[in-house]
Parts: C-alpha cells; sequence; structure tokens
C-alpha cells in the first residue's frame, strides 16, 4: 500500500494535522506523539452510529479501521492522569500571565509649578518611558494651573519606576503618586486637612487660601479665635495634603511649618490623661476649632 497521510487533531473542533503512514499503511505511535507529545492512541467517531470508537494499536504501531484510514479525522488519546496534569499546567500558566499582566493607571503629579505646561510636563516624563497622556488641571475661569497634573505610561515597569522617586520639575521637587481610588483598597484614608504651625497674626484666610492654591484647589481655611498660631487648610485632594506634611514653608516672610491635622477627639486620653473634668471638656474646648492639635504641637 503507498504511503498516505491521515488527519489528526487533538480535539474534533480543532484543526487537524496530517501525519504520515507507513508503507503497509499503518501508523506508528511515535508519529502520533512525536506532534501530539503524551499521544497514547486515536479514536475516531463513527459515521453510522455517531459513536466514538477507537484504534487498533499493536507493540506501537496503529491499524486503519476496515484497512482505509478514510478521509476522517482522528482524535488524539492521553492518558487521562496525563491529561488532568497538562489542564492543571496550562490553567496554572493562564493564572500567572494574568497576574503578570498588570495595566498602567493615570498618576498624580503634586506640587507643578504655575508656569509648567503639558508639553513640559511631556517633555518630563517621556526621559522615563513612553507617554500616553499627560494633563496640568487648571481652574475653568481663569485657565492658572492648580498646582497639580496627571501622567499615564505605557509601560507598568515605567509607572513603578516613577513613583519610587522624586521629581525635579522646572526648578521645583514634584511628587507623582496613585490617587486614592487606586491605590490598595486596605489603604486607609487619610486626611485632606493640614495642620500650619507658627503662623503670626497678620495672616489672614483669604492670604493663606491664595498661597495653598498653588499646591492644589483649597475647599477651607480655619484660624482658631482667639489667635493660637497656628491653622488649617483643608484640600480636595488628600494626595495633596500629604504632600505637603513635614515641609517649612515661607508665608509673608515666615517660616510655617506643615503636619498632619488629626480628627478631634482623637487620642484625647493619651495626650491629657489628667485634665479636669476628662474627656468631655476636652471635647466641649476642641468643639470650637473642629480640629485637635497634632500631637508634636501639644
Amino acid at each position: 500500500m503507498s504511503e498516505l497521510y491521515i488527519r489528526v487533531a487533538e480535539d474534533e473542533n480543532e484543526e487537524p494535522m496530517e501525519i504520515p503512514s507507513e508503507d503497509d499503511g499503518t501508523v506508528l505511535l511515535s508519529s502520533v506523539a512525536a506532534q501530539f507529545p503524551g499521544a497514547c492512541g486515536l479514536r475516531y467517531r463513527n459515521p453510522e452510529s455517531q459513536c466514538m470508537r477507537g484504534v487498533r494499536l499493536m507493540e506501537g504501531v496503529l491499524h486503519a479501521p476496515e484497512n482505509d484510514w478514510g478521509n476522517l479525522v482522528y482524535v488524539v488519546n492521553y492518558p487521562k492522569d496525563n491529561k488532568r496534569k497538562m489542564e492543571e499546567i496550562d490553567a496554572a500558566s493562564a493564572v500567572k500571565i494574568k497576574r503578570g499582566f498588570q495595566k498602567t493607571s493615570d498618576l498624580i503629579v503634586l506640587g507643578l509649578p504655575w508656569k509648567t505646561t503639558e508639553q513640559d510636563l511631556k517633555d518630563y516624563f517621556t526621559t522615563f518611558g513612553e507617554v500616553i497622556m499627560v494633563q496640568v488641571k487648571r481652574d475653568a475661569k481663569t485657565g492658572n494651573s492648580k498646582g497639580f497634573g496627571f501622567v499615564r505610561f505605557t509601560e507598568y515597569e515605567t509607572q513603578t519606576k516613577v513613583i519610587a522617586q522624586r521629581h525635579m520639575i522646572d526648578g521645583r521637587w514634584c511628587d507623582c503618586k496613585l490617587p486614592n481610588s487606586k491605590a490598595c483598597p486596605d489603604e486607609p484614608m487619610r486626611s485632606r486637612k493640614i495642620f500650619v504651625g507658627r503662623c503670626t497674626e497678620d495672616m489672614t484666610t483669604d492670604e493663606l487660601r491664595q498661597y495653598f492654591m498653588q499646591y492644589g484647589e483649597v475647599t477651607d481655611v480655619f484660624i482658631p479665635k482667639p489667635f493660637r498660631a497656628f491653622a488649617f487648610v483643608t484640600f480636595a485632594d488628600d494626595q495633596v495634603a500629604q504632600a505637603l506634611c513635614g515641609e517649612d514653608l515661607i508665608i509673608k516672610g515666615v517660616s510655617v511649618h506643615i503636619s498632619n491635622a488629626e480628627p478631634k477627639h482623637n487620642n484625647i486620653h493619651q495626650l491629657f490623661p489628667n485634665f479636669p473634668g476628662g474627656s468631655a471638656s476636652l471635647a466641649a474646648m476642641f468643639d470650637r476649632s473642629q480640629y485637635q492639635f497634632p500631637s508634636s504641637h501639644v
């Protein structure tokens, strides 16, 4: 019998591959296994009964059903254990691939100089990798920069590298971070308020608002009365507030120190364990300012 090829597939619905037969019309199992590693036999669907039938295998040689392979598509048989292992390996590989592929996110760039343009941002961050998008947030009425913006990269590795360091943009140090909505869900929400220490009596709420607007949108400024040499400033974005904490800034020629503003009633017993009247009296006192002194200023 002349040499011919039979059509073999791993599954009935997959495109078959042609496997060569021997001179006597048989097919070696090794020829099948060369294309389908782990194969232990063949089966086919009987055209009449529509049932699957196995191909006779003797000493590593597959024999044609009724001495004719015909135009049927033969399906590879695998040992059950081997097939299960292969499926498990494929599933595990799929999980690894899924975990390994991480999409980039919009990063917030804090502390931008007012003069920085979107082209300036793009020129700077392109030195790290391909940039998809840059944006400088501006006031809708004036068109002036709000002191922060956004950038997005093509590669996740580039994003990681950019977040890991501070950036000198137009002569000023800036921070590049993930917005809270993209951060780890286990990370607690951070305060949008800052404590401004070492204030002087001639500083007004309007002056403080105008000064801090260069860093981001300001939603509230509070100066306690009677004057106590400090103030509170609230930003629309907590990232802006956190970026300023620990900084010493010059306002009207005076050096002020920025730190976290903690919620009122927080840690009152630890700060004033022997205060007459207990926490109720303390709470009443702090209700006037709606905030508590940071522990470093008590």
